[in-house]
């Protein structure tokens, strides 16, 4: 026994001299470019602001998922102007779309995929540009919204899209441009991905004047205005669909207070609030898993909700989705209490800790 302790104790030294040593690389290689930058700020504006272009909009290499994609998948390859997209799909049905975040892949949002199908989804999982098994160098917002609404214009349309980090920004430009979803999921969405531009200048130490020739340069190259990417205000999304944001009280890479932001902003919005699972484990949690199947589940069609409920209007003796009311309700009535119901959010996985 002492053996094993004292090896594991050797092996958990060497993990914490390996960390401490890449924390160094990181901060030198991070003063090295910083230093760089300065003097080439001193020689040409045009330049840095160039090469700050590229840093800024190459994606990082994502980690391996701990949470592979479902086996039985379709492959698809949808061509854009970076190349083609990696796309998978799943099951038939209404099509609810995944999209990651930036520096994210389709794997990991993989723990959604099963549920929904079960549920009568066809899942389709989208790898951004320069993400994945995508081709591609360059990325962004944009061009991550452009290449769903280019998928969903060559696949099915979207009934539904669960989307991470950046890929909420992403979709909602995509509706800007145009893009019909019925309803949504963000999870751990920053109300204002231009936050991110601010901290990466102040980081790499760029003049106003870089910053304001990046700029120029990025809108040139995406055709689109940096005033159109944040969520909130809702520029340009009138009668926006349902909105279901999902965000934990520990998310370290987007701030708490931007879910509130954004379901202040956002018509009828709710808030799923968890705490303890971060920025990337709120993706596998079981708990949120089955409540956004749920909220996507509520008006799918899938059981006849949204025909009933168009086909007549509720009666004192009919629930809101048209159904005869009586000790049984009908699934969605079932659903809207189990969720949003507060005297019922007991009954709510034990991860979860409140709906607003």
């Amino acid at each position: 026994m002492s053996q094993v302790r004292h090896r594991n104790g050797n092996a958990e030294s060497s993990g914490a001299a390996r960390a401490a040593r890449n924390s160094t690389n990181v901060r030198s290689r991070h003063a090295l470019l910083r230093a760089f930058l300065a003097l080439s700020q001193a020689i040409s504006t045009r330049l840095t602001a160039r090469w700050a272009e590229s840093l800024f909009f190459r994606p990082p290499r994502p980690r391996p998922s701990k949470t592979p994609l479902p086996p039985g998948a379709q492959r698809l390859d949808v061509r854009v102007g970076s190349g083609p997209l990696a796309v998978w799909s799943w099951g038939s049905g209404p099509a609810v779309y995944l999209v990651h975040g930036w520096g994210g892949r389709s794997e990991h949002l993989g723990a959604f995929v099963a549920p929904l199908v079960a549920r009568g989804f066809r899942v389709i999982a989208v790898d951004g540009p320069a993400h994945g098994a995508s081709a591609g160098r360059l990325s962004s917002g944009p061009e991550i919204g452009r290449a769903l609404a280019a998928v969903v214009a060559r696949t099915a349309p979207a009934y539904g899209v669960v989307a991470h980090s950046l890929g909420a920004a992403a979709v909602a430009f995509a509706m800007r441009e145009g893009l019909r979803v019925d309803r949504l999921v963000f999870v751990g969405a920053p109300a204002d991905p231009l936050d991110w531009v601010q901290a990466f200048a102040r980081q790499l130490g760029l003049s106003p004047r870089v910053q304001d020739e990046l700029r120029r340069r990025s809108e040139r190259r995406l055709r689109a205005d940096w005033d159109d990417l944040p969520l909130v205000p809702l520029r340009g999304l009138e009668g926006p669909p349902p909105l279901l944001v999902v965000h934990d009280r520990d998310d370290r890479e987007v701030r708490f207070a931007d879910a509130g932001t954004i379901v202040g902003a956002w018509p009828g919005a709710r808030l799923l609030e968890t705490s303890g699972l971060g920025h990337q484990r709120v993706l596998r949690d079981p708990a949120v898993v089955a409540s956004v199947s749920a909220f996507l589940s509520m008006a799918s069609g899938r059981s006849g909700w949204a025909d009933a409920a168009k086909s007549s209007p509720a009666t004192d003796d009919e629930c809101a989705h048209g159904r005869a009311a009586g000790p049984s309700p009908c699934e969605a009535c079932a659903l809207e209490a189990e969720l949003f119901t507060p005297a019922l959010r007991r009954h709510v996985p034990a991860a979860v800790t409140a709906w607003r």
